[in-house]
Order: C-alpha cells, then structure tokens, then sequence
C-alpha cells in the first residue's frame, strides 16, 4: 500500500503535455459550466451532475490510458465523455434530449455510451458500474487483449456491498482493472469521516489483497503517475489496483443541490488553493511554455466549442416517437 506516492513537487512533464491537460480540462470546466446554465434556463431535465472542480482526475487517468482501454463511470460522467475524445455536440445535445444526442436523446446526462471511444456510461444506480467494470475486464482477460478496465466511482459509492463483490472477484480472478475512487469528500451531502469509519479509501481493496494508493487528484502530474502506475500492474497481469483520487467538487450533488452542509469559505478555499486549472496554469507559466496571452486566447477556442455544441444542442430535433421501440434489445 502506498499513500502520496510522489510528492507533487517532483513530478515534471513537458510543456507540450501540459498545455494538452489544461486545454482538456479547460474544456470540460466550460462545458460544464455552459451545462450549467442550459440547466438553469429548462433545456436540460432530469438529474444533472456537474464534474466542476475535479478535472484533474480524468484528465490525468486518460494521458497514459492506452487504445482499447475501457472506461465506465457513474452519473458525474460529462468530463470523462470530453476526455475519451466523445464530440461536445453529441455530448450537450444528449443532456438536451435531442435526437443527435450520443443516445439519441433517450439517456440523458447519465445514460451515454460509445463503443468506438471505449466509454461504456453513465451509470445512475450508485456502484452498478463496478461490477460491470469488472466484466469489461474480464472479457479482456478471457479475449488476451492487453486492455485494462478503468472504471471510476465515487466515495459514496465504496460503502455499496457490490463494490466489494466486484474487487473479490477481481482479485481471485487476477483481472485488469483499476478502481478509481474519485473521492471528492462528500458522497451526496454527506462528509466521508461521517460516513466511513475507514477514511483512507485505498484501503478498501486491502482484505481482498489488492494494492492501493492515495493521489493528490487536484494535479494532474500526480494523477497521470499514480494512473501509470496502477494501469502497468493490472497490464502486466497483476491483476486488480485500487486508487484513490482525493479531489473536490464546487457544486452541489447535482443541479437540485443547494450544498448548505459545507462553508462558502471552504469552497472558496479549495478554489483558491487549489484549483486544478490554475495549478497547471501555474506549472505552464514557470517553465515559460506560453504566456499569459496564449492561454486567454486558447480560453477563447474553447469557449467557441463550446458554444457550438451548445447551439447544435437546441437546434437538433427531438427524437420521434418511434424511437422508442430502437435499441431495447442487443
């Protein structure tokens, strides 16, 4: 077991990777706040949970994945769409119910899939993913593929029996597959010392035998050398690896979620400190790999993006009724 395995300080990459991790986390962060706002203004219905605050996470997870690799998630899942290379428009006009939607406007922000990008949810049952993510990795085992399953979850979701069922088995049957805890400190509303009388979470895989490691999930240096690490033990046919991603949401739960069980003041904190944009921002301007005008000028690319996949959102036409009775069954 390992806890902090590289203090943060240490951990170098050129300056080619980390305009590519600030520009991908850049774009998810306006996604989700230009989600944010169709929410808000009734485009989008249903649940709506907004992944604000924890880019590093999947940014740094996806910059050492390799082709085939399979990612599956629960319903905080826009960012890892973005980060598996899902197009923003087909993204945004699922959230809007559209027929150009990934679902074809039937799933909505937690029911979005992609066989060609290897993202397989999108899950709204908390935990229901895990199991799966086990299966994803047992078919590569059973196909001798080389793929590892990466499959996400949140802290909440670590206290559900089936997690536990999943990593058992994961590790009787030696697969690949990496469980990434995405421990953003407060479940629904709920703050993880109430809540788990075990606070380490990469501990959870311990009574199964499975190794595990705690990374600063808001620098996605640290997350990309935990991941690398993790990923080359199950590849290497290790089997299963636990890894938790202390990160932190800005937003509530979800959109209905006013969060008054935390401070203003500790919100304002982790954004001040701690931020996982400004972070790598910061690492970019000191090794002089772009000045403060290319980057107001790549915000500005990415925000066109966005706008576009906004607008592709409300101009595409609401699936036919007849939609209805397509893809029920395999």
């Amino acid at each position: 077991m390992a806890e902090n395995p590289s203090a943060a300080s240490n951990l170098t990459a050129t300056g080619e990777e980390l305009l590519q991790y600030y520009r991908d986390m850049l774009l998810i962060r306006r996604f989700e706040e230009r989600a944010g706002q169709l929410y808000g203004m009734g485009h989008i219905g249903g649940f709506c949970h907004l992944y604000i605050g924890q880019e590093a996470v999947v940014v740094g997870v996806e910059a050492v994945k390799r082709e085939g690799d399979q990612t599956i998630t629960g319903y905080r899942d826009h960012g890892h769409m973005l980060a598996c290379g899902m197009d923003p428009k087909g993204v945004m006009a699922e959230l809007t119910g559209r027929e150009g939607g990934y679902s074809k406007g039937k799933g909505g922000s937690m029911h979005m899939f992609s066989n060609e990008a290897k993202f397989y949810g999108g899950h709204g049952i908390v935990g229901a993913q895990v199991p799966l993510g086990a299966g994803l990795a047992f078919a590569n085992k059973y196909r001798e593929n080389g793929n590892v399953s990466l499959t996400y979850f949140g802290d909440g979701a670590s206290n559900q029996g089936q997690v536990f069922e999943a990593m058992n088995m994961a590790k009787l049957w030696s697969l690949p597959v990496v469980f990434i805890i995405e421990n953003n400190q407060y479940a629904m509303g709920t703050s993880v010392k109430r809540a788990h009388s075990e606070t380490h979470l990469y501990l959870r895989g311990a009574s199964f035998g499975i190794p595990g490691m705690e990374v600063d999930g808001m620098d996605v240096v640290a997350v990309r050398e935990g991941a690398r690490e993790a990923i080359d033990h199950a590849r290497r046919g290790d089997g299963p690896f636990v890894l938790e991603m202390k990160t932190y949401r800005y937003r509530g739960h979800s959109m209905s979620d006013p969060a008054k069980y935390r401070t203003r003041e500790e919100v304002d904190e982790q954004r001040g400190a701690n931020d996982p944009i400004e972070r790598c921002k910061i690492r970019i301007m000191d090794g002089g790999f772009a000045t403060e005008d290319a980057l107001k000028d790549l915000d500005k690319e990415i925000k066109a993006i966005v706008k576009e996949a906004a607008d592709f959102s409300l101009e595409s036409p609401e699936p036919a009724p007849e939609e209805l009775y397509t893809d029920v069954l395999a």
